[in-house]
């Protein structure tokens, strides 16, 4: 048996509101993180940890997944999200669903579909045929956030993800187990105000993979993410020899050399933690074996940093 290890992001992007979210959101952070572990201590397998841990951050409205997703431009929610078994090397997941609670459970129900991932209409069928309960994510906030956007025509740059308030930003789970098996998710309300249509990494390999050497999740800017392909990327590094830490430096020091903006989190068969950031904040907390810790207080910029 081995020691199991977590670590979650909530988002990445600008800033704290000058520190004012840090506690409240370290608070959350860490609760989840003790949720994930304790299930794993009660032998939830990597997959199980995954989705509970995605569950619990798509139901906390500070983060833009589940309850709390921003608004596309025209006045919808549409959720992305998926999940990879590193055991099998399988990945499922939906985009662009509208209407449901917990957009990783279809991902999770797909693991086992020989269509694995589904866009808005044949997510909704699903939806119906599994017959989950049809939900309302927005909150209060994000409508504010809307209409005040509409009054300007929309010019602002909602696509910062974390924005001033640290609420919004793609939310991830990346699980060692028991067992040493791997397992991540990665779910997402979007970028917000985008086009009709766009399609997130959060759903792709580029933002969500893993196999049995690593597993990645990212958040900040999907397009950004995409063009590295940086989850794929970092695990196939780890798969080719490089170490996890040495995987993320060297994707992360490319990474700035083009002015990307984004994060990541991701472990190994070993156990090792490893995070990174080309952007100022990095929401991410993680179970070492020992301690929970966070990045909340990383400096603004480059950062790559791994613990084991």
């Amino acid at each position: 048996m081995t020691e199991a290890r977590v670590i979650i992001h909530g988002g990445a992007g600008r800033s704290l509101q000058d520190k004012g979210g840090l506690i409240p959101v370290r608070e959350s952070l860490h609760r989840i993180v003790v949720r994930v572990q304790e299930a794993l201590e009660a032998n939830a397998s990597a997959m199980e940890a995954v989705v509970l841990g995605c569950r619990l951050l798509e139901d906390d409205p500070r983060f833009n997944a589940g309850t709390g997703s921003v608004l596309q431009s025209d006045g919808q929610i549409r959720m992305s999200a998926s999940i990879m078994d590193g055991v099998r090397q399988r990945l499922s997941g939906v985009i662009n669903v509208s209407r449901i609670k917990n957009p990783i459970d279809l991902a999770q129900w797909l693991q086992t579909s020989s269509d694995r991932l589904l866009s808005d209409i044949g997510a909704a069928e699903l939806a119906r045929e599994l017959q989950i309960p049809v939900y309302q994510p927005l909150t209060d906030q994000r409508l504010n956030e809307w209409l005040e956007e509409r009054r300007g025509n929309f010019q602002a740059a909602m696509a910062q993800v974390v924005a001033e308030e640290a609420g919004r930003g793609t939310i991830g789970v990346v699980v060692r187990d028991e067992l040493g098996h791997l397992a991540v998710g990665t779910s997402t309300g979007g970028k917000g105000f985008e086009r009709i249509g766009r399609v997130s990494d959060s759903a792709t390999p580029a933002g969500n993979y893993a196999n049995c050497m690593a597993a990645v999740s990212c958040t900040g800017i999907g397009e950004d993410i995409l063009d590295e392909a940086l989850a794929s990327r970092i695990v196939v590094r780890v798969t080719d020899g490089l170490s996890l830490a040495d995987a993320f430096a060297k994707s992360f020091q490319e990474a700035a050399t083009r002015q990307r903006d984004f994060g990541a989190i991701g472990v190994d068969h070993r156990g090792t933690l490893a995070w990174g950031k080309t952007c100022d904040v990095l929401l991410a907390a993680y179970w070492d074996g020992e301690r929970i810790e966070d990045t909340l207080e990383l400096p603004p910029g480059l950062q790559v940093g791994s613990h084991g």
